[in-house]
C-alpha cells in the first residue's frame, strides 16, 4: 500500500478515516541514529551520562543537530523535550534546528570578565568581529575562562591564547593547532617518589577518620570554594547518614577572577587527588564524581591521564573516580546545581532542606568539597595542622590562596596569611601596574562587589568583610585604578549575573535583567535599585541572586559621584 493511501492509526483533527502514518514530532533518522550509536559505542545508556554524550556529539560534529538529538533521545529512551532542554541550557552546546545553518568550523571565544575588560577585551572583540567573515569564523563573547592573570584571553577550539592580540590570534589560526597546551606538572611517578599516597595508604590500613577531622579543625580549614563551612564537620554530617555514600568534587571554578584551582591542578594535581581520596575514605564513599569545568581542557586531560595512573597502580579501582565535564554554566558551581548536572540534568539549584549531606547524587548522602580544600586536606594530613594554624597575621590564623588580577604589576596566585589586607596582596603582586594609582578592589569575585581604596586595612578573610557588606568568597581579587570606572565594573558584574542566571526563580532571572537596564541609565535611580536589591537578596533561591546586589549597593555607597 502506498504511503499516501495509508489511513494510519494516529488520529488528527476532525473527520473519520483521517490519520497519520507517523507519530507527531521529529522523526527518527536512521543515518543519524547509526552515527550516534557509533559514538556511544558500548557505553551504558544511563540517564546521568546525557551531558557526556552531548559532548561526544558536539566534539565530533561541531554542533548538535536536531537529527542527532532525536537519535540520542531514542537511544537513551528519553523524550526529545528532555534532551533538548538539557542541550540548550549549557553555553558550550550549539543546538541546530532543521533548516538552520550550523556554526562555522572555527569559533573564537573572547573572555569578557572584568579582568579581561580592563585589559582591552572589548576592543579585541570588535577587531576580531570586523576582521573575520562570520560565515567562516564565529566570534563570541564568553564568561571568565580562569586565566585572569594573562588577560586578555581568547579560546580558539580548545587552545587558549594568553595576553591575546589580533596578531597573536591570527598566528594561532594560521598554525591550525587548536588543542590545549599541557603544562609541565608533577605526574604520578614524581609524586610517589616524594612520598605521595603514603599517608593515604596508612590511613586505609589503620587510620582514624575522627583524628584527621580533628586535625582539619585544629588547622582552621574551611571550605575554599566560597561558603567557608568548616571542612571536617562535613565528614561527620555525611557519615551520620546510612550508606551507600558518594562524594562530589566541585571543580567548576566559574567565579570571574578566580583561577587558584587551575593553578594547583596544572602543577600538583596529585595533592588534590590524594586529598580527595582521603576525604572519600573518611566518609566511606563508594564512588567519586569529579566535576571539572569545560573551560579547563588542559586540566581535564591531566586529570584523565593521572586518574588512569592511579588505576594502573591499584590505588583505586577502575571507574571509582568518575571524571565529569561541565558544559559552560556558572550556576553549576553551586553544589546542588552541580549535582543536578552530574545526574545529566539542567544545572538548577535545589531547594533546601534536605541538604546534600543527606540527599545528594541519586538521593544518596554526598560529601562535596572544592579543589583547594582537597589540596589543603592532603597537605595538613602529610605535614600537620601547624602549616596553617601557626601562621598568624592581623589576629587571623591560617593561609589562603589569593587569585590576583587587574591593575597590578604581576597578576597571579599568591599564598599569603589569611589576615592579609589588600595592601599586602598588592605588594605581593609587585605593586600597582606602572602608571596606575589604587582606586578600588573586588575582594572575592563579582559576588563580593567593590570596596574603595580607603578600606585598605581590612583583613581579607572569613567573617572580616561582612561588616562592610561583602565577603571573601573565592578570594578572587581584582584591583582597579584611577583610570577605571567603578560604575562600569559593577555593570560588567551584573551583565555576568544576568547571562548566568539559571532562570528558575523570578527575583534572580528578572531582577538581574532589570538591574542591568537601570544601571545603563546616565543617572542611576538609587531608590528603585535598592528596592530591587532587597527583593533579589531576600527571595532568590541560591547565592547567585542573593549576592548579585552587592556590586550595586557598594558602588552606590562608596562611589556615589559616578552614578
Amino acid at each position: 500500500m502506498a504511503l499516501d493511501e495509508q489511513k494510519g492509526v494516529w488520529k488528527s483533527g476532525r473527520g473519520g478515516g483521517k490519520g497519520r502514518a507517523t507519530p507527531k514530532g521529529r522523526q527518527l533518522d536512521d543515518a543519524a541514529w547509526e552515527e550516534v550509536r557509533a559514538l556511544l559505542g558500548d557505553r551504558p545508556r544511563r540517564r546521568d551520562l546525557l551531558i557526556e554524550f552531548l559532548h561526544l556529539i558536539q566534539d565530533r560534529y561541531g554542533h548538535l543537530s536536531a537529527a542527532h538529538l532525536r537519535a540520542l533521545a531514542e537511544e537513551m529512551r528519553l523524550s526529545m523535550a528532555e534532551v533538548w532542554e538539557v542541550a540548550t541550557f549549557y553555553a558550550h552546546f550549539d543546538t541546530v534546528r532543521e533548516g538552520e545553518a550550523p556554526p562555522p568550523d572555527l569559533t573564537i571565544r573572547v573572555c569578557d570578565s572584568l579582568s579581561c575588560e580592563l585589559a582591552g577585551s572589548e576592543a579585541l572583540y570588535q577587531a576580531l568581529s570586523d576582521g573575520h567573515d562570520p560565515s567562516r569564523v564565529r566570534v563570541l563573547r564568553a564568561p571568565c575562562m580562569g586565566r585572569c592573570d594573562t588577560a586578555p584571553v581568547v579560546e580558539i577550539g580548545h587552545r587558549h591564547v594568553d595576553h591575546a592580540t589580533f596578531a597573536s590570534i591570527e598566528a594561532t589560526i594560521d598554525a591550525g593547532d587548536f588543542h590545549p597546551v599541557i603544562p609541565d606538572y608533577e605526574d604520578f611517578d614524581a609524586y610517589v617518589a616524594g612520598g605521595g599516597y603514603a599517608e593515604l595508604k596508612a590511613l586505609r590500613a589503620n587510620g582514624d577518620w575522627e583524628k584527621v577531622q580533628d586535625d582539619l579543625a585544629s588547622a582552621g580549614l574551611r571550605g575554599m570554594g566560597g561558603a567557608g563551612f568548616p571542612s571536617g564537620k562535613k565528614w561527620g554530617f555525611v557519615r551520620a547518614n546510612p550508606g551507600p555514600r558518594l562524594m562530589a568534587v566541585n571543580g567548576d571554578e566559574g567565579e570571574p577572577g578566580t583561577f587558584k584551582d587551575r593553578y594547583y591542578l596544572e602543577r600538583t594535581p596529585h595533592l588534590v587527588l590524594e586529598g580527595m581520596l582521603i576525604a572519600a575514605w573518611a566518609v566511606k564513599a563508594e564512588r567519586i564524581y569529579l566535576y571539572m569545568r569545560d573551560e579547563y581542557p588542559a586540566v581535564l586531560k591531566i586529570l584523565a591521564t593521572e586518574i588512569a595512573a592511579l588505576e594502573a597502580a591499584g590505588i583505586v579501582e577502575p571507574g571509582y573516580i568518575d571524571l565529569r565535564r561541565g558544559a559552560g554554566a556558572y550556576i553549576c558551581g553551586e553544589e546542588s546545581a552541580m549535582i543536578e548536572s552530574i545526574e545529566g540534568k539542567r544545572g538548577i539549584p535545589r531547594l533546601r532542606p534536605p541538604y546534600v549531606a543527606q540527599d545528594g547524587i541519586f538521593g544518596l548522602p554526598t560529601l562535596v568539597h572544592n579543589i583547594e580544600t582537597l589540596h589543603w586536606i592532603a597537605r595538613i594530613t602529610r605535614e600537620g595542622h601547624e602549616i596553617k594554624s601557626e601562621v598568624e597575621h592581623n589576629d587571623r590564623k591560617g593561609m589562603r590562596s589569593y587569585s590576583v588580577s587587574g591593575r597590578v604589576a604581576k597578576p597571579g596566585v599568591y599564598l599569603l596569611p589569611a589576615g592579609s589586607t589588600i595592601t599586602d596582596v598588592i605588594e605581593a603582586a609587585g605593586g600597582m601596574a606602572e602608571g596606575h594609582a589604587f582606586k578600588a578592589y573586588q575582594p572575592g569575585g563579582p559576588s563580593s562587589g567593590l570596596l574603595p581604596a580607603s578600606l585598605h586595612d581590612v583583613p581579607l578573610d572569613f567573617d572580616t568583610l561582612q561588616p562592610h557588606g561583602t565577603f571573601i568568597g573565592s578570594a578572587a581579587v581584582v584591583v582597579l585604578s584611577d583610570k577605571d570606572s567603578a560604575r562600569d565594573a559593577a555593570l560588567n558584574m551584573l551583565r555576568f549575573f544576568e547571562a548566568e542566571s539559571c532562570g528558575q526563580c523570578t527575583p534572580c532571572r528578572v531582577g538581574c535583567e532589570k538591574a542591568v537596564k537601570l544601571m545603563q541609565a546616565e543617572t542611576w535611580d538609587a531608590p528603585l535599585l535598592e528596592d530591587l536589591c532587597t527583593v533579589m537578596a531576600d527571595a532568590s533561591i541560591c547565592g547567585l541572586g542573593q549576592a548579585a546586589p552587592n556590586p550595586i549597593r557598594l558602588v552606590m555607597k562608596h562611589f556615589p559621584e559616578e552614578i
